[in-house]
């Protein structure tokens, strides 16, 4: 196999390179979040109390990805995504003190760090692929690009549902402390080949870009980030705290099914979005398809709304499986499109602002998901899912024709 791989054109090797990288620190993002989860809950933590231990996770994904941006074009794709696996390092390492030295401030900070590393490694991969993929001759092109992002794009959050399932397997198997060495040293291992494997000069600018270059001067890019963050926090409005808690209180689902249904609909999701290239056809993913498939999805959470009082279990669930189908398109849509947007000389600027967006989204999402469950009720987070992904269509009819991305290129 190695002999093979050798004989691959550099380009391809190093997408695999960036890929296996990637995988291994998704698997051991999900598998922490899980551990995180059910190991502090058997502590005695409060649900609130959990929770808090993932606000800076969270928080720190908005600064990380446009200051991250701002790195990758500088010193080069490879420093930070060999950065972010370090800093992953560091924070299972602060992990594996006694379990007495385990505050909740000690945690957050620990998973403060975890969320810098993701959210490095994650700018990194996906700017990456611009400086590999062939934009010219017989295998180059829109098309191309499309399916490597989408393949990279679902395999990873397919394997970040495995990392659910491989957190609770390492947790019974090793405890806590087992766990997170063993996760640290694969991570090791995977840092040792980066540094050598990696190419020294992947992705960075030609000219130095400022500091304030982090903020996007791009319409497209600009329109594509807000539609991002509309999109992102129609998901998380619902999903993140409102449907779990929804499942265990008025279906009677113990942590294990929840984390469990919850593991597995991450894992179609991430396959759907891998091959999202085959549902949509490479000649629909420009604004026509990002326009159609918004508009799609903002019909499923009003559906579900109306049904929560008529059939809730039918409607909630076969409507949570159709809408992460469909969600899972828009989302390979976007992380396309921001990759073929994307000014090729200082590509992680721009996927840098977008990822930004992304993470605001994600938090705006989450923070309205508790306070809208415990004022309103799961409906109501539907109904705001509903007016979220309406905005994300209306801000996609500003997107630039398909005519124009290619121009832009």
């Amino acid at each position: 196999m190695w002999a093979r791989i050798a004989t691959l054109p550099t380009e391809v090797r190093q997408y695999l390179l960036v890929t296996g990288n990637y995988w291994a620190f998704t698997l051991t993002d999900g598998a922490l979040r899980m551990l995180v989860v059910l190991y502090f809950h058997q502590l005695g933590y409060s649900a609130l109390e959990v929770a808090l231990l993932f606000l800076f996770y969270e928080f720190f994904g908005v600064v990380t990805n446009l200051v991250g941006g701002w790195l990758g074009a500088r010193l080069g794709l490879n420093r930070t995504m060999n950065l972010g696996l370090g800093l992953q390092i560091v924070a299972l390492a602060m992990l594996l003190v006694p379990a007495a030295w385990l505050s909740v401030p000690w945690v957050m900070a620990a998973q403060a760090l975890s969320g810098i590393a993701k959210d490095l490694n994650k700018m990194s991969a996906k700017s990456a692929i611009k400086t590999l993929v062939p934009t010219t001759g017989e295998h180059g092109g829109a098309g191309t690009l499309y399916r490597w992002v989408a393949l990279l794009t679902g395999s990873k959050n397919a394997l970040k549902g495995v990392g659910f399932f491989l957190g609770g397997l390492l947790l019974t198997l090793l405890g806590f402390q087992g766990a997170v060495l063993a996760m640290a040293l694969m991570l090791v291992l995977v840092l040792s080949l980066s540094l050598i494997k990696l190419t020294a000069e992947l992705g960075r600018a030609k000219a130095k870009p400022k500091f304030r270059d982090i903020l996007s001067k791009s319409r497209a890019i600009n329109v594509l980030s807000a539609a991002r963050l509309f999109l992102f926090g129609a998901r998380d409005v619902w999903f993140v705290v409102a449907l779990p808690v929804f499942l265990t209180t008025d279906f009677s689902w113990d942590h294990w099914q929840v984390g469990g249904f919850m593991a597995t609909w991450v894992i179609g999701y991430g396959a759907v979005q891998a091959s999202a290239p085959r549902l949509t056809g490479t000649d629909h993913a420009g604004r026509r398809g990002a326009i159609a498939w918004a508009a799609a999805l903002t019909l499923i959470p009003a559906l579900i709304a109306l049904g929560l009082d008529w059939q809730p279990a039918p409607f909630l669930l076969g409507g949570l499986l159709l809408f992460g189908a469909v969600f899972a398109i828009n989302s390979s849509l976007h992380s396309y499109l921001i990759v073929h947007m994307a000014r090729a000389d200082g590509v992680s600027l721009d996927v840098g602002f977008y990822y930004m967006a992304n993470a605001m989204g994600r938090l705006v999402g989450t923070l309205l998901s508790g306070w809208i469950y415990m004022n309103a009720g799961l409906a109501a987070c539907l109904w705001a899912s509903t007016a979220m992904l309406a905005t994300t269509v209306a801000i996609s009819f500003a997107l630039p024709a398909e005519k124009s991305q290619q121009a832009s290129i």
